[in-house]
């Protein structure tokens, strides 16, 4: 038994995305139909004209009749190509959006597990391809109506050279049948492979410091040439199916006129076929190869569509997170006494079958003070960070904020009472005011500019021709000094919470002084969880949890831990070593 065809259900995937956009479909089909008839009808008034010719009548009805029909025939069509027309730009607007959507709604994990170029090729290339896959239904369905009008006619004209023309239609027909599906496999696997080669791409870009420092550049350009070396040959083997396909059915069409007028002609020698209607059947038969080109054009654009449809679809697979609150948030009455943040019996993993990143964690934030978390790699710390920013949702026990569980919270409350500063502090497009201005966008310019200073970089916003206007991609500004940036846009309108992935990471001895001193402020009035990889984090803390192997190991002050936790001596020695030799370092 023979598995079911996935030609239909990928069809109706292609059919989801032109379904909103029906009425223009429908609208372009009789525009289509219309145009049609008018071509239609036209060889049968050229036998009109004839006709007319040969009994000696005036002549200026069949023409005028002639050239109606030929404006007729042009100006619907006019309007049939900039309707389809911008049928299809809405249709790719519609995917692009409904893909970026759901990029944005969608888990983080789940999303970091794609490479990021496949996803950028899913919203740009694939959705292009949706252009001219959304006018090939209408075609479809036009031309085929018309190849059923052309020989509905030619059956009227004459029967037996009917006959001829559609055995060989039929013979054709056969042939593109038997290739088109080795144009969708070929299709989509050069789609897919472009999907490889684009997320192989934009991570050697973003690499590209450590792939020319490692003198890595051939390895890497060959790696990748393979990926698009791959592609190419998919979409050549496309190509030349196509090209097959074309050439078959052009072929065939010739042939099928050359025996058509052939025929006709003994026909006409005999008196069994008048000579007007035998120019009014080579007419159709010509006529003929617009229908089957275009079933034949829009057929392997179909197959395209179809492709790339499915591929877009597959987006929408990528888990999202709920969006609004569970429950109406109560008002908030916050106690000093009262942890901001709360770990209860938390254990959590990245997957069914992952082993758990955190076992059993119980942790109480203060709602002030500075706590820094260490430990060894892997020890679960950008863990426990993924889950106060819910990234990550717990597979057992819960977060509770200001007393309240993460269950009773939309992920935008949980999120709007926390700031976040990643290790490697990625600045979004835009200039230094749309990223200080990026998580409060109504922020005044007396909110911008006390948090310029906190971070001891007015004088060099100041200092630049655009000032606030500044582009990040400027090469004026420093990796030091996007770091800056990316923690002074944290710290606009105090946070409950300020999550720090080690912060000063890219900064110098002044900078990381002065920084350390913002941390301490905020720390007077809010609470500050820090991921510490520096030593001079660690000495700055209130507290200190120790995390190993997904647990606490050990909490406290620097000083408790020093005398009483074997690990954590070692991870200072570590950390006190690493300040030695940045000390040490020749100042470049």
């Amino acid at each position: 038994m023979h598995p079911p065809s996935p030609t239909l259900p990928r069809l109706r995937t292609l059919v989801s995305f032109l379904l909103p956009h029906r009425r223009s479909m429908l609208l372009g089909l009789a525009l289509g139909l219309a145009a049609s008839a008018a071509g239609l009808a036209t060889p049968m008034v050229t036998k009109w004209v004839l006709d007319t010719l040969g009994t000696g009548e005036s002549m200026a009805r069949p023409i005028g009749v002639l050239l109606a029909l030929v404006v007729a025939g042009a100006a619907i069509t006019l309007w049939q190509w900039r309707l389809l027309g911008a049928l299809a730009e809405h249709v790719v607007l519609d995917a692009r959006a409904a893909t970026v959507r759901h990029y944005f709604r969608a888990r983080v994990g789940d999303l970091q597990r794609r490479p990021a170029g496949e996803l950028v090729t899913r919203a740009t290339s694939d959705t292009q391809l949706l252009r001219e896959a959304s006018g090939s239904i209408v075609g479809l369905v036009n031309a085929g109506i018309a190849l059923v009008g052309t020989l509905v006619l030619m059956g009227v004209l004459d029967l037996f050279l009917l006959g001829c023309t559609i055995v060989a239609v039929l013979v054709v027909a056969a042939v593109m049948g038997a290739l088109m599906p080795r144009i969708a496999a070929a299709q989509a696997a050069a789609q897919e492979s472009t999907g490889t080669l684009g997320g192989a791409l934009e991570g050697a870009l973003r690499a590209i410091r450590t792939v020319k420092a490692s003198r890595a550049e051939a390895r890497l350009t060959e790696r990748i040439l393979a990926d698009a070396r791959q592609a190419a040959a998919h979409s050549v083997r496309a190509a030349r199916v196509t090209a097959s396909v074309w050439t078959i059915a052009w072929t065939g069409i010739q042939l099928a006129v050359i025996a058509i007028l052939a025929i006709g002609a003994w026909r006409a020698q005999r008196d069994l076929l008048e000579i007007s209607s035998l120019i009014a059947f080579l007419l159709y038969a010509f006529q003929l190869m617009g229908p089957i080109g275009e079933l034949t054009q829009n057929t392997t654009a179909l197959q395209a569509g179809i492709a790339a449809a499915g591929r877009i679809r597959e987006v929408e697979t990528i888990p999202t997170e709920p969006s609004g609150p569970a429950v109406a948030a109560p008002p908030r009455t916050p106690g000093p006494e009262r942890p901001v943040l709360v770990f209860r019996g938390v254990t959590a993993r990245y997957g069914p079958d992952a082993p758990a990143a955190l076992r059993d964690i119980d942790l109480a934030i203060p709602r002030r003070g500075h706590t820094a978390i260490v430990g060894p790699s892997g020890a679960g710390k950008t863990t426990m960070f993924s889950l106060i920013l819910r990234f990550l949702e717990p597979e057992r026990g819960e977060l509770l904020l200001d007393g309240r569980p993460y269950a009773a919270c939309g992920h935008d409350e949980v999120r709007s009472r926390l700031a976040y500063v990643e290790q490697e502090t990625p600045v979004v497009p835009g200039t230094i005011r749309d990223n200080l201005r990026f998580t409060h966008p109504d922020a005044t310019e007396e909110e911008i500019r006390e948090v310029l200073r906190a971070v001891r970089l007015d004088d060099k916003v100041d200092s630049l021709p655009d000032g606030l206007d500044t582009s990040l991609s400027s090469t004026e500004v420093s990796g030091g000094q996007r770091q800056r940036i990316a923690l002074a846009r944290a710290m606009l309108r105090t946070p409950d919470v300020l999550l720090l992935d080690e912060a000063t990471a890219q900064v110098d001895g002044l900078t990381e002084a002065a920084l350390q001193e913002c941390v301490r402020q905020r720390a007077a009035v809010g609470a500050v969880l820090t991921i510490a990889h520096r030593l001079s984090t660690v000495l700055d803390a209130d507290r200190i949890v120790v995390l190993e192997h997904g647990r606490i190991r050990a909490q406290g002050t620097h000083a408790e831990l020093v005398a009483g936790d074997d690990l954590y001596r070692r991870l200072v020695e570590s950390l006190r070593i690493a300040a030695a030799q940045e000390q040490a370092a020749p100042v470049g």
